[in-house]
């Protein structure tokens, strides 16, 4: 082998750093995608992420009751951030609200139906881990 070929970094005329953020008519035209593709759960995760600004391991460790009380979406939430320990408050706008509901009845609506937790697992998001079984553990 050769030691004298030159190779070119991978990042060679890329842009690196920070990423600018996104427009307006971009976040409308994200929106719009999703809710044309029928991608609910998609659609309720984009806009969470918008509204609340929380890193994504914060955003992915909500739960519903975090933004909900009984059946009704809040129009206020608080969340404690796991980087700083610090509590964050956020508006959930009415796109967002309208979304997280859709979401959340349609996976009541197919439990109730079918009793298939299963089946609910997977549309809100779930993934199958089989748990690790140790003979310490038995």
């Amino acid at each position: 082998m050769e030691s004298d070929q030159h190779r070119e970094p991978w990042n060679k005329g890329k842009l690196v750093g920070q990423k600018p953020p996104l427009k307006p008519k971009d976040i409308w035209a994200i929106r719009i995608h999703l809710q044309n593709a029928h991608q609910v759960r998609d659609l309720a995760m984009f806009n969470l992420a918008i509204d609340s600004k929380l890193r994504g391991c914060d955003l992915v460790n909500l739960r519903v009751r975090d933004i909900s009380h009984g059946n009704q979406i809040l129009a206020r939430a608080m969340v404690v951030q796991r980087k700083t320990q610090r509590p964050v408050q956020f508006e959930l706008t009415e796109p967002t609200r309208v979304a997280v509901a859709a979401w959340i009845t349609k996976a009541a609506l197919i439990y109730k139906r079918t009793k298939n937790l299963r089946a609910v697992q997977l549309l809100l998001g779930h993934s199958w881990r089989v748990p690790f079984v140790t003979s310490e553990s038995r």
